[in-house]
Parts: structure tokens; sequence; C-alpha cells
């Protein structure tokens, strides 16, 4: 059984609920949820927006690879409302629900669909904050830190 850091975040909609119905259907067709942190309220990254994102972080035992946890949780968004992240132009916008997957076991993968683990995880306090809340102790598998310390290099 692998275990899968995954990220949550929404900025539009019934945002905490969006990310507890994508919770619970995560837990449907990905793996058993073994820690779920609490909801942290972030400003937008990378784009302008009026709107405050709530994300979470949870950690997930599954048999699945990789690939197909990220095609279910690509799956998920699109069941949920949520088409796109980005505009036309390639640039972020708001969005009902964002899944990332952050992290699985000590795996090292980059390829043309996924990159793991997430290439900006270990600058974003939005992902380290509820990191730390459920696994503090995780280390990055290329960086040879843990979640808490690589929070305390971004502060």
């Amino acid at each position: 059984m692998k275990l899968f850091i995954i990220g949550l975040g929404s900025n539009i909609g019934e945002r905490e609920q969006i990310i507890m119905q994508a919770i619970a259907l995560i837990g449907e067709r990905i793996g058993t949820v073994e820690a779920q942190s609490s909801m942290y309220q972030t400003q937008a990254e990378g784009f302008e927006s009026d709107n405050l994102f709530v994300n979470a972080v949870i950690t997930v035992r599954s048999t699945l690879e990789p690939h197909e946890v990220l095609s279910r949780t690509h799956q998920i968004e699109l069941d949920l409302g949520c088409s796109t992240h980005r505009n036309a132009d390639g640039t972020y916008c708001d969005r009902s629900l964002d899944i990332d997957l952050i992290a699985c076991d000590d795996i090292v993968c980059c390829d043309e669909t996924l990159t793991l683990p997430h290439p900006r995880m270990h600058v974003r306090n939005f992902v380290l904050d509820p990191l730390c809340e459920i696994a503090p102790q995780w280390i990055h598998p290329t960086l040879h830190r843990t979640a808490t310390q690589l929070r305390e290099e971004i502060k």
C-alpha cells in the first residue's frame, strides 16, 4: 500500500463543502483517507483574485499507481463541476476545486503528465501548513528535509 499526500483547494462556491465532497470521493475511488488537516484560508498564489482559497491536505493509503490516482483525481474534479484551472492564455483562474497529487511514498517521477513530488510544494504555505498539521515528519524524497523544516525555510 502506497501513502499519497493530496492537496485540495477551492476559492469559489461552497468551498468547504466542495472539499469535503472531494475527500469523500477520494475515499470511495482511491483509497483509505488516513489523515485530514484542518481547512486553511489563503490568498490566491500565481494570479489575482478577490476570492480567498480554502485549502486542506490529506493522506491516503492506496494500492493504485500514481498515474491512476492522478487520473481519478482529475475525474473527481470534473464530477464536482471544475473543468479548468487556467484561462485561455494559460494563467491560473478562480476554481471550485483543485486537487493536487503532492507526493507518493518516496517516489520521484517526472514525465509529461505527472511530477512527484509536486514541483512547487516546498515553497507553498498553503501546502506546507496543513501538511505539517498531519505529517510534520514527512521527508521530501529529493530535498531530504521534513515538512516542518521546509515550512521554516520559507517563513
